[in-house]
C-alpha cells in the first residue's frame, strides 16, 4: 500500500515539475507584468507565481481532464487581485502606468489571450466592465510617450545653433 502511493506521489510530482519546466516562464512573464517589475527585477513575480504554483500543486490530482496551465494561470490572477494593493506603487516595469485592475485585465486579454467572457468570470466582473477597462487600457498605453530611442521614437528635435556656426 505504501509502495503505491509512493509511486502515485512520485508521478504527480515529475506530471507537475515537466508542467512547469514547459509552462513556468509564460508564467513568470505574466506575474512580471502583473506586478509592474521591470524586466531583470523579478522578485515579487516570482513570489506571486510561486503562491500560485503551490496552489496548483494541491489541486493536481483533482484536475482531471482540466488544462493545468489555465488552473495555474486562473490561480495567479486570483492571488494577484487579492493582493494587488501591493503592487499600486511603481516598479518602473512596462505596464507601470496602469491600476493593477487594468494590468490584470491587459494581461489576461492580450498576452494570454483569454476571451472576454472566462475573463468577467475569473475577475467577477460584468463582460462589459472588462470591455471598458481594456479599452482604457489600451488607450493609456498608446497614449503614453515612447523613451528615448525606441523604435519608432522621432529624433529629438534640435535646438540651439550646430556647432561651428557662426555667430
Amino acid at each position: 500500500m505504501r509502495e503505491q502511493r509512493a509511486a502515485r506521489e512520485s508521478r504527480r510530482t515529475r506530471e507537475f515539475e515537466a508542467f512547469v519546466a514547459g509552462a513556468g516562464g509564460r508564467l513568470l512573464h505574466a506575474a512580471t507584468l502583473l506586478t509592474g517589475e521591470p524586466t531583470g527585477e523579478t522578485e515579487a513575480a516570482q513570489a506571486l507565481l510561486t503562491a500560485a504554483l503551490a496552489r496548483t500543486y494541491a489541486r493536481w490530482d483533482r484536475l482531471r481532464g482540466e488544462d493545468p496551465y489555465d488552473r495555474a494561470r486562473q490561480e495567479l490572477a486570483a492571488l494577484f487581485a487579492h493582493r494587488a494593493r501591493r503592487y499600486r506603487r511603481p516598479r518602473g516595469g512596462v505596464l507601470d502606468r496602469l491600476t493593477p485592475r487594468e494590468r490584470l485585465v491587459l494581461v489576461l486579454r492580450l498576452y494570454e489571450g483569454v476571451a472576454e467572457e472566462q475573463t468577467a468570470a475569473t475577475l467577477g466582473l460584468p463582460v462589459e466592465r472588462v470591455r471598458a477597462i481594456c479599452t482604457r487600457a489600451v488607450t493609456l498605453m498608446r497614449a503614453a510617450p515612447h523613451p528615448p530611442g525606441a523604435p519608432g521614437t522621432p529624433p529629438p528635435p534640435v535646438t540651439g545653433r550646430p556647432a561651428g556656426a557662426a555667430r
